[in-house]
């Protein structure tokens, strides 16, 4: 296993910059997922580092060995990364095997590769089916199989969930994360679905605009983003004025400790009295109206979303300077009806808006 080391990228196309000066650095073993909206240059990255694309500045590296810099450059057949795209690309004319095997030798293909690699992903019933015969999921788990069946050093993923509908996706990226963690392969995962970064990645690195934002855990993001354009992509937030003091907040919605630059609870910036802090919904503690509160806010419940295993409510608040919506995520039995008068508060720690 080796680390993947990207440094001062840049590509662009037609004079148009795509990626502008981009750093990522991906652990040995490790699955990193590169999360942006459509069109920030997480396929360009790919491309770059598959070697399908070559690099303007900068320099690609895995391990030791300088794949790209703009002197050195080793063509995408002498990389040893794995490539698996968006719909897949499985030869038609091939069946499942066939398609698996493709790229080995004659002697590998003959021997029990193939066999072991179907196996791992759960699809040696299947070994004699063609593409068109498949589910979607199953489409997708043939060309994982093929992509490492070269035993690569790297996997690129380019949003290999994103054609599944979404009882199917939560499944098959559970299985192939799963395997991956079996075969302790360096993944890169690109991806626009925030949720999937999240609960897959062992660490998120955010592309916006051709360079990366802010790199970090899962935990770390959602808790610290670098920037509240950053927190609200990665999930909703309630933006609430605040004044500090002594690494505490005060609140239309109490007392609340404030996060250092460590994630745990600390002091504002030196100089700062007043501000902004970011309140994810499930901070949010929602009681009807009438139950004993000792601080807080009250206000009314004018929407409800329910899903099921929670709900997400927005509650319209009236203060002084004019009507506010809060957001509160509680658990789907808790959930209230539009119209219900009801009392907030928050648990902290919060993070102040930068």
């Amino acid at each position: 296993m080796s680390e993947l080391t990207i440094t001062d990228l840049w590509k662009g196309y037609s004079a148009q910059p795509v990626l502008r000066g981009m750093n990522l650095d991906v652990p040995a073993g490790s699955l990193t997922a590169v999360l942006g909206l459509s069109g920030c240059g997480k396929t360009t990255l790919l491309r770059v580092i598959a070697g399908f694309e070559r690099a303007e500045r900068g320099m690609v590296s895995l391990g030791s060995r300088v794949l790209d810099d703009g002197h050195t450059y080793i063509p995408p057949e002498r990389r040893g990364i794995g490539y698996v795209p968006q719909e897949g690309a499985l030869f038609p004319h091939l069946t499942v095997k066939g398609n698996v095997g493709f790229g080995l030798s004659r002697e590998e293909r003959r021997g029990s590769a193939v066999g072991e690699l179907l196996e791992m992903v759960g699809l040696s019933s299947l070994a004699d089916r063609y593409p068109h015969q498949l589910s979607g999921g199953e489409q997708q788990r043939v060309a994982l199989a093929r992509a490492l069946a070269r035993r690569p050093e790297v996997l690129l993923l380019d949003e290999p969930f994103s054609s599944l509908d979404a009882s199917l996706r939560a499944r098959v990226r559970e299985e192939v994360h799963a395997l991956l963690r079996a075969q302790g392969v360096t993944t890169v995962l690109v991806t626009h679905d925030q949720e999937e970064a999240l609960s897959l990645a062992d660490t998120v690195a955010v592309l916006r605009d051709g360079t990366i934002v802010q790199g970090g855990t899962p935990n770390h993001l959602y808790t610290l983003p670098a920037d509240v354009e950053l927190a609200r992509f990665l999930g909703a937030v309630n933006l609430i004025d605040a004044d500090f003091d002594r690494g505490t907040a005060r609140t239309s919605l109490g007392m609340l400790v404030l996060r250092s630059d460590l994630g745990s609870p600390g002091a504002e910036a030196p100089g700062t009295t007043s501000g902004v802090v970011m309140v994810r919904p499930e901070q949010l503690e929602v009681r009807p109206r009438g139950e004993s509160v000792a601080d807080g806010l009250v206000g009314e419940v004018e929407q409800c979303r329910y899903y099921g295993h929670d709900a997400l409510l927005h509650i319209r608040i009236d203060e002084p300077g004019g009507e506010q919506v809060l957001l509160a995520r509680v658990q789907g039995e808790q959930a209230l009806p539009a119209g219900t008068p009801v009392s907030l508060t928050a648990h902290g720690p919060v993070t102040i808006a930068e």
